[in-house]
C-alpha cells in the first residue's frame, strides 16, 4: 500500500489540491452570501425564523438528490458542486452570524448610541468585531462540512479526493480508498485547527471566554 502511495503520489496531490480549491471557493462565496443575508434579516426575528426554516429544509435534503436537481440547469462539474455546498453552508453561517451579533451586550450598544453612533457604525465598529469569534466558529464548521460533503461531489465530476475514493471502490483498490480517506481527514483537521486558532485569538483579544 505504501509503495502504491509513493509511486502515485502525484494523483493524491492533484486530488488534494482540487479538494482544497473546491473548499476555498465554496467557503469564500458562502461567507459573502451569508453576511449579506445576515445584514438583511438581522432586525427581523420573524424573517430570521422563516429564513432559518428554509435553509434547515434544504440542509436536510441529501447532497446527491440536490446535485441531481441542479444538474439539468448547471450541468456536471465544479459549478454544481459549489452551488449545493454554498446552499448547505448558509444553514450554518447565517445562524452563527445572527447568534454572534445577538450575543453583544445591550449595554455596549446603548453606550455606542449615547456616543452618537449610527446603526451602521454600531454594527461595523461594535457588534461585528465582538461577534467575530462566534462568526469564525461558524466558518470553521462550514469549512469542515464542505470538505466532507465535497467528497461526494466527485460523483458529478467535481474532482477532489472523492474521485480517488470512488475510483478505489470501483477498482477494489484499497490503497486509493485508504489514501484518499487519510487525506480527507488530514485536510479537515488542518483547516479546523487553523480556524480554531484564529477563533481563540479573537476571543483573547476581546477578553471573551473560550
Amino acid at each position: 500500500m505504501i509503495k502504491y502511495w509513493i509511486e502515485h503520489y502525484d494523483k493524491f496531490m492533484v486530488g488534494l489540491i482540487e479538494h482544497l480549491q473546491l473548499t476555498v471557493i465554496t467557503v469564500f462565496i458562502s461567507i459573502i452570501i451569508s453576511l449579506l443575508i445576515t445584514l438583511l434579516i438581522r432586525k427581523y426575528k420573524r424573517v430570521q425564523i422563516i429564513v432559518n426554516g428554509i435553509f434547515s429544509g434544504l440542509y436536510s435534503i441529501p447532497s446527491l438528490a440536490l446535485f441531481a436537481m441542479l444538474i439539468p440547469f448547471t450541468g456536471l462539474g465544479l459549478e454544481t458542486a459549489v452551488i449545493v455546498l454554498v446552499i448547505y453552508n448558509q444553514y450554518i453561517l447565517v445562524r452563527t452570524n445572527i447568534a454572534g451579533l445577538d450575543q453583544v451586550d445591550s449595554h455596549i450598544i446603548e453606550a455606542a448610541k449615547g456616543m452618537g453612533m449610527t446603526d451602521f457604525q454600531i454594527l461595523y465598529k461594535v457588534q461585528f468585531p465582538l461577534a467575530l469569534p462566534i462568526i469564525f466558529g461558524g466558518i470553521r464548521l462550514a469549512a469542515i462540512s464542505t470538505i466532507s460533503i465535497g467528497t461526494i461531489a466527485a460523483g458529478i465530476g467535481a474532482g477532489g479526493l472523492g474521485r480517488l475514493l470512488f475510483e478505489g471502490l470501483r477498482q477494489m483498490n484499497q490503497a486509493k480508498v485508504v489514501g484518499g480517506t487519510i487525506l480527507v481527514i488530514i485536510l479537515s483537521i488542518s483547516i479546523g485547527r487553523i480556524f480554531e486558532i484564529i477563533e481563540n485569538n479573537l476571543k483573547k483579544n476581546f477578553g471573551l471566554k473560550s
